[in-house]
């Protein structure tokens, strides 16, 4: 068979994973080829960026060669044969060091590949570099004193979102077809979001979490809520990575692995599919284009055969606190002894004071926050805080029966996946992380109950469509309304959320919800960056 045009390196960044690894595998472009013109878009666009912390563009040209030479002799190859990603600075690479922002930990090399880098690397793939992620990966921007500040490729005044930061905004830049990150409380959904890319994280249980920096952060809740998951620009490279991520056998590598079979998204249809949508959940309002999206995608599937019927979860609000409280009960101490006790700024300093106070005093403090105007902090401040041994013990009784009482209800009315926003606005203007912690209400809660979660690329505001916030003294609140003027241009998407092990139904929805949107005039494409 002739081989086809061989395309252009700018071309070359259009293509996703899985376009390229096909290219590769037919002759049409050299994994060189398609290393080079990667290093280069990053070249092109760091510097106003800076999501490609550490690069590694010497070692890639060399692994490209290396595939190259392999197919050249006919050598079977990997899934990701040749084909370039980027890895989140939070996970351990050989050679790199790990650090999450501290600089007292840049000295410090990986001696060993975390289990899913080892897995990329067995399947081939070529790693251009490390990715930005927040200090300490407490809050919602790619910010620390080791690497900097990481921009939007939408609007450099503004964050990619957190904690996968870099990998969000590279990709959605073109410099990387697909990134290998971690979500906790929506690290793999937020900053695709706010940069107009795909996401999605697994089951809870499903991959290891052995070689993150995520281990350290929350002892025996790496594998509970926190899960390795994909950043791309299609379903189809998201898959491709799960793929990769589940082909070595992981649960043979980390006995907290879960083994159980993966179901195949080409075996679920979309006709008669129940499906539960809310615009709004109970903790923090949401912007216009974010309502808009969600009845988009609500319709979409509704011409699809889908029953797409209107329903909100019980005890979202309820749940937040559980997540909160778990992660905070164990205090932060943990975060003074990775820190080195270098200094913090306000946004993972103060959330790392609140959660070294007694849950007591938190509780106590909650009632006082409402009197005095601020209700949002009063519904943040109850699940902060250290607890004693038999708290925590509670906390993880009350996860039991929040997640039955959840799952009951999505099983009483026959629901198989729930669409809803990632997070109430577009994305914020740098700094602004410090005030709108609540707004993780949207991804937390589905990282409490560890189901499939992925987010789909939707739309972009509209001019006159950034806000119908009311003016407030709420200084949280105050905060959405700034975050939200100004938005028009920037994306806004959609979560798609699946039943426990039900990531084939999930990817399922995410395709014709990808498919669809991807048709319309204002999907964000491609950032002006």
């Amino acid at each position: 068979m002739a081989v086809r045009s061989q395309p252009s390196p700018t071309q070359l960044t259009e293509f996703g994973a899985a376009e390229l690894a096909a290219l590769i595998a037919r002759g049409q472009a050299s994994s060189t080829e398609v290393v080079g013109a990667h290093i280069a878009r990053i070249e092109a666009v760091n510097a106003r960026l800076n999501a490609v912390v550490l690069p590694t563009f010497e070692q890639a040209l060399a692994a490209a060669e290396a595939a190259d030479a392999r197919r050249s002799r006919g050598e079977p190859a990997g899934l990701l044969d040749g084909v370039p990603m980027t890895i989140k600075e939070c996970y351990d690479v050989a050679g790199l060091p790990t650090t999450a922002g501290v600089r007292a930990l840049a000295a410090q090399p990986a001696a060993r590949d975390a289990v899913a880098v080892a897995a990329c690397r067995e399947a081939g793939a070529v790693f251009l570099g490390k990715t930005n992620v927040p200090h300490l990966l407490i809050f919602n921007e790619g910010d620390n004193p080791l690497y900097g500040r990481t921009n939007n490729p939408w609007d450099v005044e503004r964050s990619p979102g957190g904690g996968s930061s870099g990998e969000g905004a590279i990709i959605a830049a073109h410099g990387s077809p697909l990134g290998l990150a971690t979500d906790y409380g929506g690290s793999i959904r937020i900053p695709p979001d706010f940069c107009g890319v795909l996401g999605f994280k697994p089951t809870s249980g499903r991959f290891s979490m052995r070689g993150t920096f995520d281990e350290r952060l929350f002892p025996g809740l790496e594998t509970v809520i926190n899960q390795p998951g994909a950043i791309a620009r299609s379903v189809a490279d998201l898959e491709l990575a799960l793929a990769v991520l589940r082909a070595p056998g992981p649960a043979e590598l980390d006995g907290r692995v879960l083994a159980r079979p993966w179901g195949d998204p080409d075996q679920v249809s979309l006709r008669g599919l129940r499906i539960a949508f809310y615009e709004e959940d109970e903790v923090f309002a949401v912007a216009p284009v974010k309502r808009r999206a969600v009845r988009e995608a609500a319709g979409c599937l509704t011409e699809l055969g889908a029953q797409v019927e209107e329903f909100l979860p019980p005890g979202i609000a309820e749940g937040v606190v559980i997540f909160t409280g778990l992660l905070s009960a164990g205090g932060s101490g943990w975060a003074r002894r990775l820190s080195a006790g270098e200094k913090l700024d306000r946004r993972s300093g103060d959330p790392l004071r609140l959660m070294q106070m007694p849950n007591r005093l938190a509780r106590a403090l909650a009632p006082l926050a409402g009197l005095a105007g601020q209700r949002t902090v009063g519904r943040l401040l109850p699940g902060l805080g250290r607890r004693s041994a038999a708290a925590y013990r509670e906390l993880l009784v009350a996860r039991d029966r929040h997640r039955e009482r959840f799952l009951g209800a999505l099983e009483e009315r026959g629901y198989e996946a729930i669409i809803c926003p990632s997070n109430p606005f577009p994305a914020y203007r740098h700094g602004a992380s410090y005030w709108l912690l609540n707004a993780g209400s949207y991804t937390q809660v589905y990282n409490l109950l560890g189901l499939p979660t992925g987010h789909v690329a939707a739309t972009r505001v509209r001019p006159g469509e950034e806000i119908d916030r009311r003016p407030s003294r709420d200084l949280i609140e105050r905060a959405a309304r700034r975050t939200e003027e100004g938005s028009a241009g920037l994306p806004a998407g959609v979560q798609v959320v699946g039943l426990p092990f039900r990531e084939d139904t999930t990817l399922a929805v995410m395709r014709a919800l990808d498919a669809h949107f991807k048709s319309q005039p204002d999907y964000p494409a491609t950032p002006p960056c």
